[in-house]
């Protein structure tokens, strides 16, 4: 584990015409602020009432801009996540602070964006910078409204909503929401993207602090996953950035909060009493519990409320006299969290099938080094891979001559064969045990010792010794097998259906079917070739596990009929007289090769019925890759039949080529369509006149598109209505 570490805790002050010099001051260091009171003559001359304090954090942050707060509060922690260090940025405050300004900032300006776009952008910046890693990079956007959790990315087309309700899990690995939807994201802008997807249906609300207040505490993760592109390297490293937006905490009697927004409140008030709560148990050594589970937000938050993370906090107050008192208890809050410790560590793991292939390399190095060895030592050419049942036999034939006295040594050439011997001596010692076994059977009669009638009557009859020792008979236990259940039935093909020839579309909209293949053939005809290929991957899986069911079941009857002839030959055996030569039973040849045959099949069953619980591993996710497929398919063909087939004739004017939308003629997410040539001027002047330079066009890119989807969405709901009517 790493070393412990104290939180880091900053104030950031939001900016106002009415700033209390008199009340609040700066100290030269830029990291203590003093706050006076002036004391209520209305408590008359005895009056104990404090007036000054003083809180010492890791830096004040007054009138400072959003690229001087990512540099000091977030820059590190980022930096350090692609190392395989966890982080998490916090921002607590009342409400009307300045918290999700501070976090996400203000999304219709790039010099203006929070910490949050800062640092997507950043992790990007410096995945450019390693060449030599392949690094991926996930992120989900989660709310905690009213003690509910709700997934902010579910209203993307191929996620949609939960059947059921997400919940907070608990493992080894640590804290995680089972039900939240992760996303892979290649680049910058497919990152912003689903930011801006997210931030549009965060709930939020106005009363009189705050017209825009946030009603929700928000945490935005980004996981990251790096790992060398050299083939010897097997360990890898994991992160994840938590980005935590929590709500404001308001008094309702400045507030005024009424009905809904009262009730969203109470619950925000609630969760943040809990989170100081958590914060002040932390800080306490002596404290051996620490309530976690009192609510959603500390429970999702356990990881990095003093765990292996490196965990920073954002103070956001107020500089006016009027919200002094909840200035004061927002630095309360961050003097107790920089008494909380933390201890950040690098979170390594390693890829199971690198290790293998570098096992079997450095396997292959040894036997050519010891193939060295022995040549150098004039010995014969020695085998060291595993024994055969040929060699096993041998090595059988040799022990029991051994002890038969016929053999004077065994020739020892590895440490293979030296195990075999010892294991064929003892299945000899177990074969000798077994005849004793029977010898006495045959001479004596054996009954139970717990059956005290028998030893009663067989002691009256003089049947025992004066001791009264009985013989018991065990309990054998034989190869228990099950004949597979004929469950995968091979898939039967599909036949392929006629394709209707392109024709002019009609005045009046066709059939579903109709326009289905037609769709098949044209837009859809990506997405139908992948389900194609798909299916056929999984008619191909039930096909060899249908085939691999009845070798299964093949081979167990075979098993029951060797067991039967083996069986035979014992009992003409015994019927002929049993030979032994020197304390062992001597069996015939055929009855050897039949006991070779029964382990020689069950061998095969076992990895007959490994490779049949692989193919129902394969079919059970080749399945799921169909029914994706074939959701996709069926939901793009909606979209593209409503927009080809019902667009109201007064409307058309609208959606000509020269217009904002062209129906049926490209997906949800390129809704306005330039020309190639277009396309590329348009991005080069893009570069060149945006007011931040090339960095930002990722940033406008994303925002550009979330406006054009809903605008899309505005106007198809438009024309639903319209058609209606």
């Amino acid at each position: 584990m790493g070393s412990r570490k104290k939180v880091h805790a900053f104030v950031r002050v939001r900016p106002t015409d009415d700033f209390a010099h008199e009340m609040i001051k700066y100290r030269d260091d830029n990291k203590t602020i003093d706050i006076h009171l002036k004391k209520d003559t209305r408590r008359g001359v005895v009056n104990n009432q404090q007036t000054d304090w003083s809180f010492k954090l890791d830096r004040v942050l007054h009138d400072a801009s959003q690229d001087l707060v990512y540099e000091t509060v977030a820059k590190d922690v980022v930096s350090q996540a692609l190392n395989g260090f966890n982080g998490t940025i916090m921002c607590y405050g009342q409400t009307g602070a300045g918290k999700t300004y501070t976090m996400t900032g203000a999304t219709e300006n790039y010099k203006h964006r929070g910490i949050l776009p800062r640092a997507l952008q950043q992790v990007f910046r410096m995945i450019e910078e390693r060449p030599t890693h392949a690094i991926t990079v996930r992120v989900s956007y989660l709310e905690i409204y009213n003690e509910s959790l709700f997934d902010l990315l579910s209203t993307l087309p191929y996620v949609g909503p939960s059947a059921t309700p997400m919940t907070i899990v608990e493992n080894p690995q640590g804290v995680f929401i089972k039900g939240l939807s992760v996303h892979l994201t290649s680049q910058e802008e497919d990152a912003f993207s689903l930011l801006f997807e997210g931030e549009t249906n965060r709930i939020i609300a106005s009363h009189t602090m705050n017209k825009n207040s946030s009603r929700s505490h928000c945490i935005f993760t980004i996981y990251v996953e790096a790992r060398s592109r050299t083939l010897s390297d097997e360990k890898y490293v994991t992160s994840k950035i938590n980005l935590v937006d929590l709500a404001g905490s308001e008094r309702l009697g400045k507030s005024r909060s009424e009905g809904r927004v009262l009730k969203e409140a109470t619950y925000i008030n609630k969760s943040l009493s809990f989170l100081e709560q958590a914060i002040i148990a932390l800080g306490d050594q002596k404290r051996d519990h620490i309530p976690f589970r009192q609510c959603k937000l500390t429970h999702a938050l356990k990881d990095s409320l003093g765990g292996n993370c490196n965990m920073v906090l954002v103070t956001n107050i107020y500089g006016e006299a009027a919200q002094l008192e909840e200035t004061l208890s927002s630095l309360r809050f961050a003097s107790r969290m920089k008494l909380v410790t933390t201890e950040p560590a690098i979170n390594e793991k390693y890829d199971a099938e690198r290790m293998v292939k570098n096992l079997e390399k450095e396997l292959a190095l040894l036997k050519q080094e010891l193939a060295i060895h022995d040549s150098l030592a004039n010995r014969t050419l020695v085998n060291y891979d595993p024994m055969d049942e040929i060699q096993i036999a041998e090595i059988n034939s040799q022990v029991r001559r051994y002890l038969e006295g016929t053999l004077e040594e065994i020739d020892i050439i590895n440490l293979r064969q030296i195990q075999e011997v010892f294991n064929q001596f003892r299945m000899v010692l177990s074969q000798q045990e077994q005849e004793v076994e029977s010898t006495l059977r045959r001479k004596y009669t054996l009954i139970d010792k717990n059956d005290y009638a028998a030893i009663s009557a067989v002691q009256k009859a003089g049947l025992v010794d004066a001791d009264g020792h009985l013989v018991g008979e065990p309990d054998g236990q034989g190869f228990g097998l099950g004949v597979a259940p004929f469950s995968v039935k091979p898939g039967k093909k599909s036949k392929s259906k006629k394709m209707f020839k392109e024709q002019v579309r009609p005045s009046t909209p066709p059939t579903k079917p109709v326009a289905f293949e037609d769709f098949k053939n044209e837009r859809g005809s990506e997405i139908n070739r992948i389900f194609k290929e798909n299916k056929s991957i999984l008619n191909e899986r039930r096909k060899r596990a249908s085939e691999t069911t009845q070798r299964i079941n093949a081979i167990k009857r075979e098993i029951d009929m060797t067991k039967e002839a083996l069986n035979l030959q014992k009992s003409l055996r015994e019927k002929q007289g049993e030979y032994e030569n020197k304390g062992l039973m001597i069996i015939d040849e055929e009855e050897f090769l039949l006991i070779l045959k029964l382990k020689d099949l069950k061998k095969q069953y076992r990895t007959e019925h490994q490779d049949l619980r692989d193919l129902r591993a394969e079919v059970q996710y080749c399945q799921h890759l169909v029914d994706q497929c074939r959701h996709r398919l069926l939901t793009e063909f909606d979209i593209w039949y409503n927009e080809s087939f019902f667009v109201p004739e007064d409307l058309q004017m609208a959606l000509k080529p020269g217009g904002g939308i062209r129906p049926g003629m490209m997906p949800l997410n390129k809704i306005v369509s330039l020309g190639e040539d277009d396309q590329d001027r348009f991005g080069q002047l893009q570069q060149t006149t945006l007011p931040e330079g090339p960095d930002s066009v990722s940033f406008y890119n994303a925002k550009v598109k979330m406006e054009q989807k809903h605008n899309y969405v505005k106007t198809m709901m438009g024309l639903q209505q319209a058609h209606r009517k």
